[in-house]
């Protein structure tokens, strides 16, 4: 009839219930057995179970502590790009910048070339597209100062590689910048090569700010930071912000030249008028205005050799050799004088492979020893943390005063209802052992723990307290009915334990896809999910057996203070 249900349907229907029906009665058969008996004697040996939670508590602190699941800022982030940027020494000319450009894109060439041959079958080339520049950077981060922007120069190139889309690439682009550096190691006439592979940065893993009077003690203790980084496993692109500039001629006057009434200001103005030119007059053509300028003849003014032969004038109209005049020094000028505080400052910057070596763990090292020593050394010189340091520190500062204050207001919305000073804390001692989840969650997924998994770790705590809140409150209204503290904590502990389980496995599970995810933007919330996920499920367990049993301690301690109050 056109009434009836179709076979397949009534089939479905029917597994379904098959396995709902006993699904409930295999977790009907684990509450009033193995659990119960688990609860009771939790409950019975009651400061047994207290002690055994502040050991895991302990155990997994000195987990983080011991530096077995690493803590750092951002986590690497797989990009879809790699930057080299190359940095030759000031003056240098465009001609030499490309070739140095040019070795590095062979390399380049190479090493995708090697890459290539370890691929599976079917899978596209690493490698998309390059583009290149010379004479300019593409994108530059200014060590110490912030900000981005573009700079040109002939000394400078940049070169983006656009790989292949990290969904649809099995080499992650961290180990092709690691191959790339190890392949241009030595680039001939270069002052610094640097390649990153980082989607987002905060700064450079490791920065350094020297500060002091005296350049001299600056460039000393620069020089002693940098050899002690390369000291370092996994630490690459050690440089500083420090570049000296174009060769120059510094030019002082003789006492004789001064008794003449030559001053510097005669001699600056005279050699700029004979190699660069004076302004004679102007002539009008048109709407444009020409300049006529006079100096030397081409053939005067082509080596540093002409300015001994020039003659410099003196007030009273007379002349004499530029040799008896001034003193000449060759050097070295300086491209920009970065200071702070009236102090001249240097920044010694740096990148850590993290799976090599962690970036806070290297900081930290060096604040005990190197600085220091540096501090001691040279007295007067001060040094700051910038880049990923300062970051970690200003955001876990401010997020620790928001989970304070957020851990005060859940306090106060616990205690009014409740009326009592006592509860709230049973029900918020599932926050720190959700944090416990959360870190293990990490050591078990691979992962370290950043400023993202801290968020996850902030949101769980407004939810792991959910659990706990519905327990007490049931224990609560038992205990009006039943006088047997024991009792009323066990009956309640089993009524609750399958809304109790549910509510936290599906919270779990709705994660799991996130934190199974492989695509770039999924990165970012893997961390939070898997704070989030697993620091449910273990909080689960904490819910189930050391809040009923941290109950009782509350009322043999009330007790006792009855006892006390009434002798």
């Amino acid at each position: 009839s056109l009434g009836a249900p179709a076979e397949p349907s009534n089939g479905i229907v029917s597994f379904v219930t098959r396995v709902r029906t006993g699904f409930g009665t295999w977790l009907e058969n684990f509450i009033s057995g193995p659990y119960r008996r688990f609860l009771s004697y939790c409950l019975r040996y009651r400061y047994i179970t207290l002690a055994a939670s502040i050991s895991i508590l302990f155990v997994t602190v000195g987990i983080v502590g011991g530096g077995i699941v690493k803590f750092r800022f951002m986590p690497k982030v797989d990009g879809d790009f790699v930057t080299v940027s190359i940095k030759m020494p000031i003056g240098t000319p465009v001609e030499d910048t490309e070739k140095a450009q040019q070795y590095v894109s062979a390399r380049i060439t190479e090493l995708v070339a090697e890459l290539d041959k370890g691929l599976p079958r079917g899978e596209e080339s690493v490698l998309r597209h390059t583009f290149s520049t010379v004479g300019s950077t593409i994108i530059q981060q200014d060590p110490g100062h912030g900000g981005g922007g573009t700079t040109s120069g002939s000394h400078r190139s940049d070169i983006i590689m656009f790989l292949t889309k990290g969904e649809e690439r099995s080499v992650p682009a961290a180990e092709i910048a690691a191959g790339l550096r190890k392949k241009i190691r030595n680039v001939p006439g270069a002052e610094s090569v640097t390649v990153a592979s980082d989607l987002v940065s905060f700064g450079s893993n490791i920065d350094v700010r020297l500060a002091h009077e005296d350049f001299d003690v600056l460039t000393t203790a620069k020089d002693r930071i940098k050899m002690a980084l390369a000291g370092y496993n996994g630490v690459s692109d050690i440089s500083d912000n420090f570049t000296r500039g174009k060769h120059e001629l510094k030019l002082r006057l003789k006492p004789e030249a001064k008794t003449l009434g030559i001053t510097e200001t005669d001699l600056g103005r005279q050699v700029r008028s004979a190699f660069y030119g004076a302004e004679a007059l102007r002539i009008q053509r048109g709407r444009n205005e020409v300049k006529v300028m006079v100096r030397y003849p081409e053939g005067d003014r082509k080596s540093p050799a002409d300015l001994e032969n020039m003659r410099i004038r003196t007030r009273d109209g007379g002349e004499i050799p530029f040799s008896r005049a001034a003193y000449v020094q060759e050097s070295q000028g300086f491209t920009a004088v970065n200071r702070t505080d009236r102090k001249r400052v240097i920044n010694i910057t740096a990148s850590v492979d993290g799976k090599a070596a962690n970036p806070e763990e290297i900081v930290s090292d060096l604040k005990n020893t190197l600085l220091t020593d540096l501090v001691n050394d040279y007295p007067g010189l001060t040094y700051d943390l910038e880049g990923e340091e300062k970051e970690r520190k200003e955001s876990m500062g401010s997020m620790a005063i928001g989970f304070a204050m957020a851990l005060f207001l859940i306090y106060t919305l616990l205690a009014v209802p409740f009326k009592s000073y006592l509860q709230p804390f049973i029900i918020m001692v599932s926050i720190p052992f959700g944090i416990v989840g959360a870190i293990l969650g990490h050591m078990i997924m691979g992962f370290d723990l950043s400023i993202l998994s801290m968020f996850g770790i902030v949101a769980l705590t407004g939810v792991v307290v959910n659990d706990s809140l519905l327990l007490i409150d049931f224990i609560n209204q038992k205990k009006k009915i039943i006088n047997d503290n024991v009792q009323a904590v066990a009956e309640s502990a089993e009524r609750r334990f399958r809304p109790i389980l549910l509510t936290s496995l599906t919270t779990s599970l709705g994660l799991t896809p996130i934190i199974l995810e492989k695509s770039m933007q999924a990165q970012f919330l893997i961390p939070m999910a898997i704070s989030l996920g697993f620091g449910i499920l273990f909080a689960t367990g904490i819910t189930l057996l050391l809040v009923p049993s941290l109950y009782l301690v509350l009322e043999d301690l009330l007790g006792l203070l009855k006892k006390s109050d009434t002798i």
